[in-house]
């Protein structure tokens, strides 16, 4: 048993970790400052609410639970934000990082888990993405996530953290067991989206643009279920714990999905219309992003195992059927 750190501990991805973690038997102490993250979502560990930029409050949490590594999965992950506002999106994903990794030199914390983006590739359209792919971003987050690889990088070789790094597109589903699940406000995620607009509780998607060229028009892109995605990161705990090497690791299906083909799978899945308007593309969105896992299935033994839209959608659903994200 471990005591594991996890920052954006509160939020969707993190909290689904921190059910993970506690499953397998370690401590997840959530770090978050609640700016996106959700105090009904803090379920599975002690909460610390702090900000990476507070420095004193970090080291002090480092020092009342001396964690044997972090998971760090706190940032801002707007495309369209990030394009408009390029300075809160380096304060935030850069700044915040380099704060943590400092707090985890002076406690003396040596490992890492680090949520990334295959978003650091840019545009690549008709490519299947993996680790030695190009890095290119098209926007201030997949800017501010390449930026962060290469600190970490940095305070490996210089101060000895282990550490891994995900990259990873659209994450989708929720809990198994209906205890977390993706909520977040303003919505921007495409999969609660077609289902708010499914359920009534929006008059109607929007597709950010008909005119790519994709076979229906609409952008395409590589979605995991999140409890794969989570238990990657645990593989990744295990690979470090084990002494393995630092690396970056690809997490895709291999398989894109249109927006329309998304949205066709809602209506499957639900049994009810999902009603679009449509609109201009978003600044900073690729037309294709897809993305291997052969690494990841080589040295950490992962298989998207979940992944299917229809179970994605399925599990997604259940989750806001019960009401728990309307409420938030």
């Amino acid at each position: 048993m471990a005591t594991i750190l996890v920052t954006g501990g509160a939020g969707y991805i993190g909290s689904h970790a921190c059910k993970a973690l506690a499953r397998a038997g370690h401590v997840p102490v959530i770090y978050d400052a609640l700016i996106t993250g959700h105090d009904w979502a803090v379920k599975f560990g002690p909460f610390e609410r702090g900000d990476l930029h507070d420095t004193e409050r970090l080291d002090a949490v480092f020092a009342r639970w001396q964690p044997q590594a972090v998971m760090h999965f706190a940032a801002l992950s707007n495309v369209g934000e990030a394009s408009a506002q390029p300075g809160r999106y380096w304060h935030n994903n850069l700044g915040g990082s380099m704060a943590l990794l400092d707090a985890m030199v002076r406690a003396g914390c040596g490992r890492l888990v680090f949520s990334s983006t295959c978003a650091v590739h840019g545009d690549r359209d008709g490519e299947m993405l993996d680790e030695a792919s190009g890095i290119a971003p098209l926007n201030a987050y997949g800017a501010s996530k390449a930026a962060v690889e290469a600190m970490i990088a940095d305070y490996g070789r210089a101060h000895g953290i282990a550490y891994v790094s995900f990259r990873y597109f659209n994450v989708a589903g929720a809990d198994a067991d209906g205890e977390v699940g993706e909520a977040h406000d303003p919505e921007t995620h495409l999969i609660p989206l077609a289902l708010q607009a499914a359920t009534g509780r929006r008059a109607a998607l929007t597709l950010h643009g008909t005119d790519y060229p994709t076979p229906d028009g609409t952008c395409i892109r590589d979605y995991v279920h999140v409890e794969d995605l989570v238990d990657a990161h645990l593989r990744g705990l295990d690979h470090l714990a084990r002494g393995g090497a630092e690396t970056v690791f690809s997490l895709g299906t291999g398989r894109g999905f249109s927006v329309r083909e998304v949205i066709g799978a809602v209506e499957r899945v639900t049994g009810l219309e999902v009603p679009v308007i449509k609109g201009p593309r978003r600044a900073g969105d690729a037309v294709s992003l897809v993305c291997g896992s052969a690494r990841a299935t080589e040295v950490l033994g992962w298989r998207a195992e979940r992944s299917t839209l229809e179970r994605m959608i399925g599990s997604a659903f259940a989750w806001h059927q019960k009401g728990i994200a309307r409420a938030t």
